[in-house]
């Protein structure tokens, strides 16, 4: 099975990566850090390999995490057993790694002439899928509850609003033609190792404290931080795309087919969003892992394709091939109900199958046409 046409792998061909970073963070601290770091690596060791082996690490913590706080109680239900406490320190490693080997890929690459498409792909790919499984990471931390945290149907808006912070990213990038990488990028992965480490430190209980007599615990400020800072992307990316059809230098696409990616991206979030309000055994309360899990898998696979569509210069898709799948789940639990379990844990399984196959196979795809070895620096040997 292929999913990849000869008019998409010709349109990588032409493709040229383009990006801005124009956070201090990330130009003053990172980059020099960055720069520094990736001359200690051989250049034996393929980028992807790299990108490969830090979205692992951020896997790794969600994995651990599902084994010891399914539900998120761990932290404020006293008599739930306890998150380990030396999963802290090894969360923090694992982010801190993960999130310095996702910028010095790209550096590794140019470093040893091995730059192209199919890497920017494969990082971008995987990232779609990091970008819910770090939040949802966080949401351990606090835990869930009104006291020191939030209700899972609160988080659920939170998630929502950070794939949408990386969604649109790369909507921006399909009219403009320019990655414009979003500030809170940075500051949300280093908020993320500190608080991991900080929760290894002095303890989790820390995160209970009222803030300054105000009533609100870090739970609730992790709520509003993570709201802010990807709503506030938004104004920025419309701004970066008006300016572009101003100074002509984006792709000029009709008001329609400009806002064609929106579309598939739209219907996936009405459909979990009237899921999760309707369910009649209220999924995002008694099984919120699943659901969350589940709009992550969705998500990248969504993602996955805009990104195809935006590198190959093609028409995105307006239909994804799981949403009648989802509305099937969606509608038939509310009438239903008994079936309701089955039906979420059943598109889970489809969804994650298929999405893996799905970046499996375009990846194969890619190599292929490049003549390229995923996780190698040598060229593939060409069959006789």
């Amino acid at each position: 099975m292929e999913y990849l046409t000869k008019e998409i792998l010709n349109g990588f061909d032409k493709y040229k990566y383009s990006a801005r970073d124009t956070s201090p963070l990330s130009i003053y601290i990172m980059h020099p850090f960055w720069n520094w770091i990736v001359e200690y690596f051989p250049r034996w060791i393929a980028p992807n390999l790299m990108t490969f082996v830090g979205f692992v690490l951020t896997a790794a913590n969600f994995v651990i995490l599902s084994y010891y706080d399914w539900d998120f109680y761990a932290q404020t239900d006293d008599d739930s057993p306890p998150i380990p406490h030396w999963f802290w320190l090894l969360a923090a490693f694992n982010i801190f790694w993960a999130y310095t080997l996702d910028g010095i890929d790209g550096k590794q690459a140019r470093r040893i002439k091995l730059s192209g498409p199919l890497g920017e792909l494969f990082d971008h790919g995987l990232d779609s899928y990091s970008a819910s499984l770090i939040p949802i990471c966080l949401y351990s931390v606090f835990g869930r509850g009104q006291e020191y945290s939030v209700e899972p149907i609160r988080f659920y808006y939170v998630l929502l609003t950070v794939i949408l912070n990386f969604y649109i990213s790369h909507w921006e990038k399909y009219n403009t033609g320019v990655l414009f990488l979003p500030w809170g990028y940075d500051f949300a992965m280093w908020g993320s190792t500190l608080m991991f480490l900080a929760s290894y430190i002095w303890g989790c209980w820390i995160w209970r404290v009222p803030l300054l007599g105000t009533g609100l615990c870090c739970g609730h400020l992790m709520e509003y931080a993570l709201h802010i800072t990807a709503l506030g992307n938004i104004p920025v990316v419309f701004y970066n795309i008006y300016r572009s059809y101003v100074d002509k230098t984006g792709k000029m696409r009709n008001f329609i087919e400009c806002n064609r990616p929106l579309v598939p991206f739209t219907i996936f979030l009405l459909l979990s969003t009237i899921w999760v309000h309707y369910s009649p055994t209220n999924i995002v309360y008694n099984h919120p892992r699943a659901v969350f899990l589940l709009i992550g898998t969705i998500f990248s696979n969504i993602s996955c394709r805009l990104i195809v569509s935006q590198m190959s210069d093609t028409r995105c898709e307006t239909i994804n091939w799981i949403t009648p799948y989802l509305a099937i789940a969606c509608f038939g639990s509310i009438f239903i109900p008994r079936l309701e379990v089955i039906f979420l844990y059943s598109i889970l399984f489809l969804s994650t199958f298929t999405h893996i196959h799905y970046g499996t196979v375009v990846v194969q795809q890619m190599c292929e046409h490049f003549n390229r070895i995923c996780f190698g620096v040598t060229l593939r040997q060409k069959k006789e």
